[in-house]
């Protein structure tokens, strides 16, 4: 109705992660997902949704976009 576009991320090898230590943003490779609020089959399956839990080259981050609606997977570095 608006004429907006959904780009959905259907594969994705990356992520922009966010650390808040630095105040810097860099891109990180995705390596796998550790856990999975929304389903715990995902984890099994690799899917990524909001709130999820990624282990990327940079270390541990949460997933704050929605990689389904926005198409880009954004998260944002845990201190362990």
């Amino acid at each position: 109705m608006g004429g907006n576009l959904k780009l959905r991320a259907l594969v994705t090898e990356n992520a922009n992660i966010f650390d808040p230590k630095n105040k810097r943003t860099k891109r990180a490779i995705i390596k796998t997902v550790i856990e999975n609020p929304a389903n715990p089959n995902y984890v099994r399956r690799n899917i990524i949704t909001k709130g999820a839990l990624i282990d990327t080259d940079l270390g541990r981050a949460r997933v704050t976009s929605r990689p389904g609606q926005d198409g880009v997977v954004n998260a944002i570095l845990l201190r362990e």
